[in-house]
């Protein structure tokens, strides 16, 4: 909440003046053009706090939301440029910063049991996701989309590898609707898993697992497993931070199968890395952080800083996504999000129950 509290102190007149002490000519024309957009995109970040904080929901969830309330504002030409922004280049800056959130040694201290078991869930579930999406005759990309989101982190998920998925024209409208989806189960969950957790008996390390392992996002991880105690709040953090890492080895493969050549403007064909940049800086940044010689406040200002710009990304797509498109989708992606949802909470209590 801090930074949005240090934002919200800048007027429109003070960043421009700030800008334009940075440089002139191009630089600050190609910046200025950014401003009206960004301000719109932080406004509904800065409200999704404030809801996030007072109704203790998700800040993902209520940025989207907002955003998609006022689509409108992004038919405006003079704020389609910073939105665009905020979409992409911030939202791989945040996937990036994630990094420093984890090590090698979050990797270590869940043996290599865990490891190969939650790396086999969550390839089971993206594998599940591209099967529902051939099953209900949907688009490949939403299948992915909806595997990975579920099996990996939620909506952080959903959005970095939207970025590495060609583009298409349904491509922002089918993100939308899984971030959507997978942030409302994930709420369901981290109400529900609790109880099942009880309900089959697991002590406080396995129950840490299972959430940690079957939530999608880490908000609702962290909830859920403190809930039970801070045995199973530890058990459920550490493994959710081991999912989060397994997001730069599927961003890879997504990359290297689908992401070869995208079609930018005039349909011209467009070679792009098989891993993205961002992808490279979480890898190294996890690196570094590893080496213990970050110091905390640097750790807890750069978790500060992407679940900042993930917010701001999530609000701009939002924004750019008409409602009225969402709900032409009919049922096949609801029922995708919930079948997926249930297939990995099941691969993982079946897993649970017969090692533990």
């Amino acid at each position: 909440m801090a930074i949005w509290t240090r934002l919200a102190a800048y007027s429109h007149s003070e960043v421009l003046k700030l800008i334009a002490r940075l440089g002139p000519g191009v630089v600050f024309g190609h910046i200025k053009k950014l401003i009206p957009g960004l301000l719109v995109t932080i406004l509904v970040a800065m409200a999704a706090a404030f809801l996030g904080s007072h109704y203790k929901g998700s800040i993902l969830l209520f940025a989207l939301l907002l955003g998609l309330a006022l689509h409108f504002i992004s038919e405006d030409k003079r704020c389609q440029a910073g939105i665009q922004f905020a979409s992409t280049t911030l939202l791989r800056l945040g996937v990036a910063f994630l990094g420093l959130r984890l090590s090698i040694d979050h990797l270590v201290s869940l043996g290599w049991q865990t490891a190969s078991a939650l790396f086999v869930a969550v390839s089971l579930t993206i594998v599940l996701g591209v099967l529902l999406a051939r099953m209900f005759k949907v688009d490949v990309s939403l299948g992915v989309l909806i595997g990975g989101a579920t099996a990996i982190c939620g909506a952080s998920a959903a959005l970095a590898i939207s970025s590495v998925l060609p583009k298409s024209v349904t491509l922002e409208r089918d993100t939308t609707l899984t971030v959507i989806g997978v942030t409302t189960l994930s709420t369901v969950a981290m109400v529900v898993y609790p109880l099942i957790t009880e309900w089959l008996g697991f002590d406080a390390l396995t129950a840490g697992l299972f959430i940690g392992a079957t939530i999608h996002d880490v908000a609702q991880v962290v909830g859920a497993g403190y809930g039970l105690s801070p045995a199973a709040g530890d058990a459920a953090t550490i493994t959710k931070l081991m999912r989060v890492a397994l997001l730069v080895p599927v961003l890879f493969v997504i990359s290297m199968f689908m992401g070869g050549n995208r079609l930018a403007e005039g349909d011209a064909a467009v070679k792009t890395p098989l891993l993205p940049w961002f992808a490279v800086a979480f890898i190294v940044l996890m690196l570094i952080n590893s080496t213990g010689w970050v110091p905390g406040d640097i750790r807890s200002g750069a978790s500060s800083t992407s679940q900042a710009f993930l917010v701001l990304a999530i609000a701009a797509v939002g924004l750019k996504t008409s409602l009225k498109e969402v709900t032409q989708l009919g049922w096949r992606p609801v029922a995708m999000i919930f079948m997926v949802t249930l297939g990995l909470a099941t691969i993982c209590g079946g897993y649970l129950v017969v090692t533990c």
